[in-house]
């Protein structure tokens, strides 16, 4: 009975964890060049006993493993000259103050007082050399990148990615930091399409629909709980009054 109510416990928390995770996705919904997270949920037992001594199923606990589904959202037309959005893999490279790089698919840019093009958080949107410094001229953005003001090139975006995108780490605001050590690489032709946002992956009727049967999961487990602790403390009651 006890290992029961183990069994049903371990259930019921990757179902907390897969609330939360669903609940953030659906808050970031809206957000343009989010990528929603998932919640993977394995038993371990099986891998285990290739390395380790059998154990009982109860005996090894259930783990749940949060990762990021980089699959692409649609294209939402702007016609903001600063908006920007990648057709194809890869990410828009940033320098952060620190000198660190961040990588975003959101493509929401602007001017900063200093002339460059910038993401909010003061991130500044880098090229081939470096940031890109518009002043106050009209800008252009090629299919292929090149960045014009009233005409003149001034520069040209590169997606980048990375060998392995578990690698990345989410920081918010659409933002993934590359550990240090990883070598980002340029993607294969990428277009570049100005005056559009990619929106997020998020699709809110499945997220309703995968939140509707983690709670009914949450609650079938704890309702076992509920029953194998009555059944056990009715045990005690028997066994203690004689």
């Amino acid at each position: 009975m006890i290992k029961g109510i183990y069994t049903s416990a371990s259930g019921m928390i990757p179902r907390l964890k897969k609330q939360e995770v669903i609940a953030n996705n659906i808050s970031n919904s809206s957000t343009s060049g989010f990528k929603k997270d998932n919640v993977f949920v394995r038993e371990l037992s099986r891998a285990e006993q290739k390395v380790a001594p059998k154990k009982s199923d109860w005996q090894t606990p259930i783990a749940d493993e949060e990762y990021v589904d980089y699959r692409p959202g649609v294209f939402d037309r702007t016609d903001n000259p600063l908006d920007l959005a990648i057709e194809g893999d890869g990410f828009f490279t940033l320098q952060a103050e620190d000198g660190s790089t961040l990588l975003t698919r959101s493509g929401t840019f602007m001017v900063n007082s200093d002339g460059y093009i910038s993401y909010p958080g003061g991130y500044l949107l880098t090229s081939e050399g470096g940031p890109i410094q518009v002043g106050n001229g009209k800008v252009s953005v090629g299919r292929t990148g090149e960045v014009e003001v009233d005409g003149l090139t001034v520069g040209r975006i590169t997606p980048m990615t990375v060998d392995n995108l578990e690698d990345l780490k989410k920081v918010g605001r659409s933002l993934f930091a590359v550990p240090e050590g990883v070598e980002l690489v340029p993607t294969v032709q990428p277009t570049i399409q100005q005056g559009y946002l990619e929106t997020s992956n998020v699709d809110i009727i499945s997220e309703m629909v995968d939140m509707i049967i983690s709670y009914r999961a949450y609650e079938a487990n704890a309702k076992a709980v509920q029953s194998q602790d009555n059944s056990l403390e009715h045990l005690f009651n028997r066994v203690g009054g004689r």
